[in-house]
Order: structure tokens, then C-alpha cells, then sequence
């Protein structure tokens, strides 16, 4: 059946145009599947894979320059007993940065430690850029390493804006986030990078046409599924 966002595909390309509509709306697959009438675990399949384009789409975006917000947050039961600390016991930590009136990257990592933050930072974000960042200790030395214009605030002492420092945007990009995830009923662990890209996708283009944006992305990469 010819359809060209998906080699071998064994739906129509309407109907498939259709399932990414209701995707950019949404929906969750049992929803789709009512919807459809295609199988909640073809749709699932589907979805999936729809995901995976879009978190390469978003990791191959360019690297940031201007003013840059970094922060990390922690994704997650919203506590476990007998630990404490950053990203203690099975919360998942994610490292974020977002240009100011732009757009937000994300990754996630296995610890806050200065080499695991810095690293990402070195490798996405331009010398010349303007770095705002709280006070952890994670982000000491950026000046060491070329950024000569890295600002902080202290939420330590109950400091979130000091003129134009802060980190209100990213800050808010986590808030959409886990609202987000958690009008899924949560996100499995296995997929959560997926899902978590989807949200960043969401956001940086929620201002364009997603159904456009999401085609155009599926007809120059189109999925191939076994």
C-alpha cells in the first residue's frame, strides 16, 4: 500500500495522516484506537515510532547562542523514603537549557557532578552566549572554561530574580513538562526519553503547525516498522 511516511505500510496514507492528527491533539493510543478503528496496539507501534523521529529531529537541532538558561530536575516518585539529595533514589535527572525567547534542549544524566553539566554545556552552548544558572555547585568554573558572562541566583537564600537573572524559563518548561506527563498517567521508565523529547518538541514549535511539522519531519525520514 503506498504511503509515503511509512515504507511497507499496511495502512492507508489518510488514515495514517489521520493518527498523526489526533497525536498532535493528544490523544493517547486507546483514544486513537477508538477514534481509527486501528488496533490500540498497532497505534501504540505507531506512536512510538513517531517519537523516535521526532527525538532525532530534536538532538541533531544546532547549538545555542544568546542568553541561556541551565538547569536540572527530577522526574519521578516524588519521594523515597531514607534518601535525599539531588536525584536521590529512582527519580530520573535531566539536564535542561533553554535560550531565552527560543528554544529548549534536553538530556538526560546520571549525576549533577560539574564534568557530567559542563560537558553538555561545552558541546550545545556557543562561548560568546550569556550563561544564567542557580547556585549549584555543578555550574562553578563555566568562567574557567571560556564563559565569561555566567550569572547566578541563589534559590538557596530564597533569590529567583535578580534583575535579569533567573531561570524562570526553563523553570517553566519542567512545570509543562511533568504536568504533561502526568496527564498520561506517568511515563515507564523504558520510554521516558521518548516522551520526554516529545514535551521538548512540543514546546520549542508549539507556535507552528505540529500536524505540518511532524509529516514534513516522516516524508524525509519516513518509519520503516518490521
Amino acid at each position: 500500500m503506498k504511503n509515503k511516511y511509512i515504507f511497507r505500510s499496511k495502512i492507508s496514507e489518510a488514515k495514517f495522516r489521520q493518527i498523526v492528527k489526533l497525536f498532535v491533539l493528544d490523544l493517547d493510543a486507546t483514544q486513537i484506537s477508538q477514534i481509527t478503528g486501528v488496533s490500540r496496539i498497532t497505534i501504540n507501534r505507531y506512536l512510538m515510532a513517531i517519537r523516535e523521529r521526532i527525538a532525532g529531529f530534536c538532538e541533531a537541532e544546532s547549538p545555542f547562542q544568546g542568553e541561556i538558561e541551565v538547569d536540572e530536575s527530577y522526574f519521578g516518585p516524588r519521594r523515597v523514603k531514607g534518601k535525599r539529595g539531588r536525584g536521590a533514589g529512582s527519580k530520573t535527572i535531566v539536564f535542561g537549557m533553554r535560550k531565552r525567547n527560543g528554544k529548549v534542549y534536553t538530556e538526560i544524566v546520571p549525576d549533577c557532578s560539574k564534568s557530567t553539566l559542563q560537558s553538555i554545556i561545552r558541546g550545545k552552548v556557543d562561548l560568546e552566549s550569556v550563561i544564567y544558572s542557580d547556585n549549584w555547585h555543578g555550574y562553578d568554573g563555566l568562567v574557567d572554561v571560556g564563559y565569561n558572562k555566567h550569572y547566578r541566583v541563589n534559590h538557596g537564600k530564597n533569590e529567583f530574580v535578580n534583575g535579569k537573572s533567573h531561570i524562570n524559563g526553563i523553570e517553566g518548561f519542567w512545570g509543562y513538562s511533568k504536568s504533561r506527563m502526568s496527564k498520561h498517567r506517568g511515563v515507564h521508565k523504558k520510554y521516558f526519553y521518548l516522551h520526554l523529547k516529545e514535551c521538548e518538541f512540543r514546546y520549542n514549535y508549539r507556535n507552528e503547525d505540529l500536524y505540518q511539522k511532524i509529516l514534513k519531519i516522516l516524508r524525509e525520514n519516513p518509519l520503516f516498522l518490521s
